[in-house]
């Protein structure tokens, strides 16, 4: 028996790292030769958080632009999301202005819904080209709830981000 299902949607451009961030969460492996998400994939896993057993039933989408036009569907009756990008790939965050405009396009004023924004790779230092404190403002001045960078790779910020998501749910619907 679960206290909450929540339904997560994982968006963002093309090769930024959203499938290999939600298979290092399901089996704490990293997967390097992860092929590219056609369409839409779907997983789910439990998680425990202040002794409230949660269900996360998690869509990652395809970040290829010929993809954008299923996000709309999903993400009614979702109840949070994850915008990733890649941080040695400035313009995965620079499209962070047309994903919003597709996902706030389907939310009410009264919808509760927190979305976190996500700088993925972060192991790979040399090949930077989005610092810390960019990705920061960037989020704060498109008004979302969280941000945090992490790495697939190394498993860093991996649990982190799925949990910081999962609390703010919980706190929407006053289960915290």
């Amino acid at each position: 028996m679960y206290d909450a299902t929540y339904k997560i949607v994982i968006f963002g451009d093309a090769g930024c790292g959203k499938t290999t961030l939600t298979q290092r969460f399901l089996t704490n492996l990293f997967k390097s030769d992860s092929k590219m998400t056609i369409g839409v994939d779907f997983e789910v896993k439990s998680l425990e958080i202040n002794g409230k057993k949660i269900k996360l039933q998690i869509w990652d989408f395809g970040g290829e632009e010929r993809f954008r036009f299923l996000l709309p569907t999903y993400v009614r009756g979702a109840n949070g999301a994850l915008f990733m990008y890649d941080v040695t790939n400035y313009s995965s965050l620079a499209h962070i202005d047309d994903w919003l405009m597709v996902i706030r396009k389907e939310l009410r004023a009264e919808d509760q819904f927190p979305l976190i924004v996500v700088g993925g790779k972060a192991d790979l230092v040399d090949d930077r080209e989005v610092t810390g404190d960019e990705g920061i403002n960037i989020a704060r001045s498109r008004n979302v709830d969280g941000f945090i960078e992490c790495s697939s790779k190394t498993g860093e910020n991996v649990e982190s981000t799925f949990e910081a998501l999962s609390r703010l749910m919980m706190q929407k619907s006053n289960l915290l």
